[in-house]
């Protein structure tokens, strides 16, 4: 790989030159400009970033900390975040915590000595380390989906009430009574948040909330799975599930068939989400559809507006979700 040195002696002037010339720090003359930046060119010289950053207190680099990079949902989130990066002059690091608080933080403090000019956190949940090292740290961060105690950073979610409430009032519409949940971790801000909606449809139905109708899963297909199974095994098992997430749902139609029960005829599902697998399930899954791209897009957008402005008041966005019908949900035999 090429040195600096080597760029400066082939193209016959100063180390300090070839610097001002990468950096835009000093006037340098055109014909000593050309050829520093032919010889970098020929050589295919790749400036240290960590060296720039150093001159310039810029790396052009956002962190982004995810719980789990299995999850489709995350996916299609982060792709909007390095669409909307790429068009404005950032590159993304992104590590991944699997859901554990401690990976989380050794991952952030990872980022930081990287000198990433901004953070995206999707919270593995909180404990006293994460709060503790986010509020020390200086550095722009915007915090996706999940809150973190102590932290005052910009936030952007989706309404997770309104979903779950549109999701449960779907079923409902259908002649359903007998509503099952399949919920999140009831530590995860998203997870109660669509609880609440469910629970708010039911009320405003005139249907008493069942506790064995909710089961607290990890928001993973083997989690669904297990959750169905658990709910098909009830004497007065439901005739419609609420899944707070399509891979979930995805899980919870396998166990279904297992046991014997034909989605939609016996059982309605709907999940969360809507990730491109929901239209290749089996059936195809009716979903309450997170604005995944925009979530992703609006996130990045207002990091690097934070970085430019670190004293503007802390924006607080939520962005609507909508129910996609698919081929998983029809009335109840006996409604």
């Amino acid at each position: 790989m090429a040195t600096m040195k080597q760029v400066a002696e082939k193209a016959r002037v100063s180390t300090t030159t070839v610097s001002h010339v990468i950096n835009n720090t000093r006037v340098v003359s055109e014909d000593a400009r050309e050829r520093v930046l032919a010889v970098i060119q020929e050589l295919r010289y790749i400036p240290s970033a960590v060296a720039r950053s150093l001159k310039n207190d810029r790396t052009h680099t956002l962190g982004m900390m995810i719980p789990n990079n299995s999850n489709p949902y995350f996916a299609e989130v982060i792709q909007g975040i390095e669409d909307a990066s790429f068009r404005l002059g950032y590159n993304i690091i992104l590590c991944n915590s699997y859901d554990d608080p401690k990976k989380q933080a050794a991952y952030i403090r990872v980022l930081m000595e990287k000198r990433i000019d901004g953070l995206i956190l999707v919270s593995s949940g909180s404990d006293e380390d994460l709060s503790q090292l986010l509020a020390d740290e200086g550095i722009p961060k915007v915090l996706v989906d999940r809150e973190v105690t102590g932290v005052a950073a910009d936030f952007i979610e989706a309404d997770h009430v309104q979903g779950g409430y549109e999701a449960t009032r779907y079923l409902l519409s259908l002649g359903h009574r007998k509503i099952a949940c399949v919920a999140g971790p009831d530590t995860l801000l998203p997870s109660g948040g669509r609880v609440t909606g469910y629970i708010q449809a039911l009320e405003e139905a005139g249907i008493a909330f069942r506790p064995d109708y909710l089961i607290h899963a990890d928001f993973t297909s083997q989690g669904g799975y297990n959750a169905f199974q658990q709910l098909l095994a009830l004497n007065d098992r439901p005739t419609a599930i609420f899944a707070s997430n399509d891979l979930m749902a995805i899980g919870g139609i396998c166990a279904a068939n297992s046991a014997g029960v034909s989605i939609p005829k016996d059982l309605s599902v709907i999940g969360y989400d809507d990730i491109a697998l929901a239209s290749f399930s089996n059936p195809p899954l009716t979903t309450i559809a997170q604005p995944k791209h925009a979530i992703g897009q609006l996130t990045a957008q207002t990091l690097v507006k934070r970085i430019a402005e670190p004293d503007a008041p802390l924006r607080r966005e939520m962005l609507k979700s909508s129910l996609i019908i698919r081929q998983s949900t029809a009335a109840p035999v006996q409604a």
